[in-house]
């Protein structure tokens, strides 16, 4: 089905140049004696980027339907990462590239959403918090608190975030996915 770009809300899907995309925002632009043109943020559902586009009002696109499913992460094979549906039970392989940044805050049992074109999958959303145990960080000393700064820890998946001097190895702290800054101790 076609859409007029007129016509695209945020979260729609539509296909641009062969690759998929969803509107992430989009403003509608009227300049003088002009046509009217629509700028919209896009993210590449494959690839997890995203970019900025003009276009003209009367362009029209490829409208595409996405599935969104609840998963579960099992193991890792190689660069292979393996999800079960937690609806069908069905297990699907997904590459570390689909993951991008999500693959740092990622591990077992942990529940994401996998998107799907059809029936194949074609990017994965992580939740916006992670809860993940301190392996590793500097000692705490008493009288620190929240406020008094921060320090860095390795969390379990590898990853380094800056945690408040309070925090001590087995803690276990939520972190944002979205730009892996400490929230708080889970």
């Amino acid at each position: 089905m076609m859409i007029a770009v007129t016509d695209l809300k945020k979260g729609m899907a539509f296909e641009l140049d062969g690759l998929l995309y969803t509107v992430l925002d989009f403003q509608h632009i009227k300049v003088g004696r002009g046509s009217a043109q629509v700028r919209l943020r896009l993210r590449d559902v494959r690839a997890g980027h995203t970019i900025e586009r003009t276009f003209q009002a009367g362009e029209r696109f490829q409208r595409v339907d996405l599935d969104l499913r609840p998963a579960q992460y099992l193991y890792r094979d190689g660069d292979l990462l393996y999800f079960m549906d937690t609806v069908s039970f069905d297990q699907m392989p997904l590459g570390s590239q689909q993951l991008g940044d999500g693959l740092k805050y990622l591990k077992e049992g942990m529940t994401v959403t996998i998107t799907l074109h059809g029936d194949v999958p074609v990017g994965v959303d992580m939740p916006i918090t992670a809860d993940l145990r301190v392996t590793e960080t500097g000692p705490s000393f008493k009288g620190d608190t929240a406020s008094s700064g921060t320090k860095p820890a390795v969390l379990e998946t590898g990853i380094t975030v800056h945690v408040p001097f309070f925090i001590n190895v087995g803690d276990v702290v939520r972190v944002d996915t979205r730009d892996g800054h400490y929230v708080e101790r889970a």
